[in-house]
C-alpha cells in the first residue's frame, strides 16, 4: 500500500497539548494542500476542536502512566488508523504520545516519522524510574526519522544524554514545537478593552491590582509551591498597599499525578488574593493581558510556550534556569532568572514591581517573541522537514 505523504497524523496524549503544542497548524496545512488527522485520549472538546480547525480524529487510551494493555490497545489503534487513511508523515508529541506514534509509524512503514521532544521527563526522576524514562526516549528516537528538540538546551542535554545521535536531531529556528500568534491572538493590540473589563468582573481582579500570573498544570514540577510561598512572602512585604495590591492569578487545573501539598492546594482554594479559574479552553490572551508578571519557577521544561505567550503580550518574566526556561528570556531585556526557591522567586518579582520593570520591559519582550518565535517562522521550519 502507498503512503501518501501530504497526509500528516499528530499522536499526543490529551487534548490539551493540541491547541497548546499544534493549534493553528491544522489550518496552515489544510490550506497548503494536507490533510490532517490526530490521534488521543477521548476528550469533550475534541470534537469542536476538530470540526472548527478541519482535521480527522481516532480516540484512543494514551496514558501518562505506564499502562502496557492501553498502550499496546493504541499502539494497534494507531497502525490500523495510519493503514486504513495511508498516512504518510506521522509526528508524536510528548514521551507516550510519541513512543505510541513511532512504534506504529515504524511498524506500518511510513516514511516520515517525527519525534517532537517537549522536554526530558526523567530529568526530575531517580534510580530505576529515570533509567526506564531514558530508554524509552532512546527506543523512541531510535525508531524516528527525525527529532525535533524544542529548545536549545534539550538538545544540549540530549547530546549529553546519549538520547540519540546528534545528527538526527534539529531545532526549529530558536526553538518551540508551533511558535506564536504574534500577530493574531497574542498581540495586546487586539485586545477588546470591554471584554477585558467583563473578565476583570468575573474573576474579581480590578484594574489597579498588580497581578502575578501563571498559566498551566499545577502541579510540584511547575514550582507552583514555590510560587504560593514567594507570593505569600511579598503579601506580607507589602500589607497596605491599597492602591495596587497585590493578586497571584492562576489559569489551570489541579492534577493527580505530582499533586501539590494539602496546604498549598488549600490556600489556592481559599485566599482570597489568589484567583484559580481551573482549566480555560479559550480567551488566555485576556488572561495574560491581566498580568503585571508572568512566574514560572518550573523544575525542567522543554520551551515553556505560556512564557513565549505573555512576552507576545508584552508581559516580563520570571523563571528559572533549569532546562528550556533558559532559552525563553533574555535577562534584564524582557525578564529575570530565579532559582527554585521561594525567597529568591519574591525577590525577583519586588525587583519588576518596585523598580517598574513590567513597563520598562513591556516592547522588549513582545519584540524577542516576535522577531524568534512567530508561527509562521516555525511552520516554514516544520514544513522543511516534510520534504
Amino acid at each position: 500500500m502507498k503512503l501518501d505523504r501530504k497526509k500528516i497524523l499528530h499522536v499526543v496524549n490529551i487534548y490539551f497539548v493540541l491547541p497548546y503544542f499544534i493549534g493553528d497548524q491544522f489550518k496552515h496545512f489544510a490550506r497548503k494542500g494536507y490533510t490532517l488527522f490526530a490521534a488521543c485520549s477521548q476528550s469533550e472538546y475534541l470534537p469542536q476542536f476538530a470540526h472548527d480547525n478541519g482535521f480527522s480524529y481516532i480516540e484512543t487510551p494514551v496514558r501518562r502512566s505506564i499502562s502496557i494493555g492501553d498502550d499496546l490497545r493504541s499502539i494497534r489503534n494507531v497502525y490500523r488508523y495510519i493503514r486504513h487513511n495511508r498516512i504518510g508523515i506521522v509526528e508524536g508529541h510528548t514521551p507516550k504520545g510519541g513512543l505510541i506514534a513511532m512504534v506504529a509509524a515504524w511498524l506500518a512503514r511510513v516514511p516520515i516519522r517525527i519525534y517532537f521532544r517537549h522536554g526530558l521527563v526523567y530529568e526530575t526522576s531517580h534510580g530505576l524510574k529515570r533509567s526506564i524514562l531514558m530508554n524509552v526516549d532512546r527506543l523512541t528516537s531510535a525508531l524516528a526519522t527525525k527529532v525535533v528538540c524544542v529548545s536549545p538546551s534539550v538538545m544540549t542535554r540530549s547530546v549529553e544524554d546519549h538520547l540519540c545521535p546528534r545528527s538526527k536531531m534539529t531545532i526549529l529556528s530558536k526553538g518551540t514545537c508551533n511558535g506564536i500568534d504574534t500577530q493574531g491572538k497574542f498581540n495586546p493590540e487586539n485586545i477588546d478593552a470591554q471584554k477585558l473589563q467583563a473578565m476583570r468582573e468575573r474573576w474579581g481582579l480590578n484594574e489597579n491590582d498588580w497581578v502575578l500570573g501563571y498559566t498551566g498544570r499545577l502541579v510540584r514540577d511547575k514550582g507552583i509551591i514555590e510560587l504560593v510561598r514567594a507570593f505569600k512572602k511579598l503579601k506580607a512585604q507589602e500589607p497596605n498597599d491599597t492602591e495596587h495590591p497585590m493578586k497571584l492569578l492562576l489559569v489551570g487545573m489541579f492534577e493527580k499525578r505530582g499533586v501539590l501539598p494539602e496546604d498549598i492546594h488549600r490556600t489556592i482554594v481559599e485566599d482570597k488574593d489568589i484567583v484559580w479559574t481551573d482549566f480555560q479552553n479559550t480567551d488566555m490572551e485576556y488572561f495574560y493581558a491581566m498580568m503585571n508578571v508572568y512566574v514560572l519557577p518550573s523544575y525542567r521544561e522543554g520551551f515553556p510556550t505560556g512564557v513565549l505567550e505573555a512576552q507576545s503580550m508584552g508581559v516580563p518574566v520570571v523563571t528559572t534556569k533549569c532546562t528550556g526556561c533558559i532559552d525563553a528570556i533574555v535577562e534584564w531585556q524582557t525578564g529575570l532568572r530565579t532559582t527554585i526557591d521561594a525567597d529568591d522567586v519574591a525577590r525577583q518579582v519586588a525587583r519588576i514591581h518596585d523598580e517598574q520593570l513590567d513597563k520598562k520591559w513591556k516592547t522588549a519582550a513582545r519584540q524577542w517573541v516576535v522577531e524568534n518565535f512567530d508561527e509562521k517562522i516555525i511552520w516554514d521550519e516544520i514544513e522543511k522537514l516534510y520534504h
